[in-house]
């Protein structure tokens, strides 16, 4: 099938569907300047795999210093993001009442920006941060952090001088209980999941197209690579996502 024609059957199932989801990743926001971390050529852990130690649990309190030094060379490209087409499309779904939920693995807050309501941040957000210090929990925002960066690294809490970090799951933590019921609920409710810019292979998200498929949801996979749920998909489109979604549109009559 080539690809104007999946571009027509994935329409056609949008337009069938009466409650839909869609399961966001990293190749949503490369559009918007967002680096990807896993990607085969230009991810970051493809560039320097030593950096991945910094994002899990143990490298952030063992070495907060340098997470925060590599950090702080990615906080202006998330100030300065802007919605891709794709997170406006999704959007406008929802703002017509097709798409109930977005469950996304990113952390940039792009979706909001684009005006979805409906939104479980599976890996949290950086929009927030906390402090660390048992007793304090006082909680900051995206701009108090990065003040606080300026001015010191890592980090400390004004009020009891413990680390602060942003309220962002890390590799080797627990998802967030309450995002990922929510999650789980929305895909036991929904009739057709989209992913879009995910290359599923984070685990639990990975998991996530199967399980919307036992509850009898159809499946629409755009992504730039391969996925191992392509085979399974009522569609897979492999192109740039900006691309595929103004074809989408289009063949929807939405105005993006």
């Amino acid at each position: 099938m080539n690809t104007d024609r999946k571009i027509e059957k994935a329409a056609s199932i949008i337009r069938e569907s009466k409650s839909m989801v869609s399961l966001t990743g990293a190749g949503i926001s490369t559009a918007a300047g967002i680096p990807d971390f896993r990607s085969p050529d230009e991810g970051l852990w493809q560039k320097d795999p030593s950096k991945m130690m910094l994002f899990t649990d143990v490298g952030f309190m063992s070495d907060p210093k340098g997470f925060y030094e590599f950090g702080r060379e990615l906080l202006p490209r998330f100030q300065d993001a802007r919605p891709t087409l794709a997170h406006r499309f999704l959007s406008r779904l929802e703002a017509e009442g097709k798409l109930k939920c977005v469950i996304t693995q990113n952390i940039d807050g792009l979706h909001q920006r684009a005006g979805s309501k409906n939104i479980v941040e599976l890996h949290g957000g950086l929009s927030t941060a906390r402090c660390t210090g048992g007793a304090c929990k006082r909680e900051f925002t995206l701009e108090e952090m990065v003040k606080e960066t300026e001015e010191r690294l890592p980090p400390l809490c004004p009020d009891c001088h413990a680390l602060i970090r942003p309220n962002i799951v890390l590799f080797g933590e627990a998802l967030p209980e309450e995002a990922y019921r929510k999650a789980l609920e929305s895909l036991g409710n929904c009739d057709l999941l989209l992913v879009m810019g995910s290359s599923l292979v984070v685990y639990p998200a990975a998991d996530m197209p199967g399980i919307a498929q036992e509850h009898g949801a159809r499946l629409i996979i755009i992504n730039l690579q391969p996925t191992r749920y392509d085979s399974r998909a009522d569609v897979f489109i492999h192109l740039p996502l900006d691309v595929a979604v103004e074809k989408l549109a289009k063949a929807l009559e939405i105005t993006l």
